[in-house]
């Protein structure tokens, strides 16, 4: 399978990330410290990161290859990526210029940039984000953008199949609790990757935080694809009995999508959806908690769940390495 971007884990079929997964597992097995010798990643953070930043640039050194990191106003230039702008502000320097220049002295680059949060059709709809891979030239990866996060979802599909979770398991994606609205990007991989395995997958949120009607339906097509199933539900109790998984995410209000008050208002009601041992009655025996991490302890999920036999949380962080390596090596070997 050739590869010169890695946008949306839509992009490929069931079988082509497979084969993504056995190229992981084998260069665990099989280091290739020379592979990308002599390669440059460049990694364009507009955003925080912990384990994206710290496993591109380890998976790159591990390849053989180097990596620089840009993020804007730390140290670099202010990037402003709006376009048809005055630029009278803060940024000094456009995306239309510094990006292509960025591209230039790499082999591959990859763009963090999350949502704005303010008009959901924006952000669903990626359009700044597209833009701005648009200007690169060379092979290019999504780091997270507003709706898709793919390098969390491949990881997420790794540690599934470590776990021997077999497609039509039941997997629960549940809107857990937070201080204060998060992306859509990782709830809306999350879902999409789940139901391209084949999983029968259970939506369960709150009223007010129902996933938009596109990341729905994208994910029933790919359900569809795959032999899985798509629902949603309001009550978690419900979706959890003879649950395999429970994916535990945060996510904006989307009744209200923009509008931090009312957001505040409505998540001040459901304190009650953070995970807890019992928060597991009725589903399977051995079901495992998973969550892309950074996680709220004793807000989103209780600490002796996070700590306890359930949680793959660290797995499922060390498998970003994993996967990410792979991905590298298909752009650039």
């Amino acid at each position: 399978m050739s590869l010169s971007r890695f946008m949306d884990l839509a992009d490929f079929s069931p079988a082509e990330v497979e084969e993504l997964i056995a190229l992981a597992d084998r260069l665990q097995r099989h280091p290739e410290p020379k592979a990308l010798d002599g390669k440059i990643l460049g990694l364009v953070f507009l955003n925080p990161s912990l384990r994206t930043l710290a496993s591109f640039q380890a998976g790159m050194a591990r390849l053989g290859g180097s990596s620089f990191v840009i993020t804007p106003g730390q140290g670099t230039w202010g990037l402003e990526t709006r376009m048809g702008v005055r630029m009278d502000g803060a940024a000094a320097e456009h995306v239309r210029e510094g990006l292509p220049v960025l591209a230039s002295f790499c082999d591959a680059l990859g763009i963090r940039a999350f949502a704005d949060g303010k008009d959901l059709n924006a952000d669903i709809d990626d359009s700044t984000f597209k833009s701005m891979a648009a200007l690169v030239d060379k092979p290019f990866i999504n780091l997270e953008s507003a709706i898709n996060h793919p390098c969390q979802a491949l990881a997420d599909w790794k540690t599934l199949n470590d776990l021997a979770i077999a497609p039509r398991s039941k997997f629960v994606l549940s809107w857990v609790p937070h201080p204060r609205a998060l992306p859509l990007a990782v709830p809306a991989a999350a879902l999409h990757m789940a139901a391209l395995r084949g999983h029968d997958v259970v939506v369960a949120r709150p009223e007010g935080f129902a996933l938009p009607s596109a990341i729905m339906y994208r994910a029933r097509a790919a359900a569809a694809l795959s032999g899985g199933s798509v629902s949603e539900t309001n009550d978690r109790a419900e979706a959890m009995q003879g649950a395999q998984v429970l994916y535990a995410k945060e996510w904006g209000c989307t009744s209200h999508y923009g509008d931090a008050a009312m957001d505040a208002r409505l998540r001040a009601d459901f304190s009650h959806w953070q995970v807890t041992e019992e928060s597991f009655a009725g589903a399977m025996a051995d079901c495992r908690l998973m969550h892309c991490l950074p996680v709220r302890r004793n807000v989103a999920v209780a600490e002796n769940v996070l700590d306890g036999h359930r949680s793959v949380v660290l797995k499922e962080a060390h498998n970003r390495l994993v996967v990410q390596m792979a991905v590298l090596h298909r752009l650039l070997a």
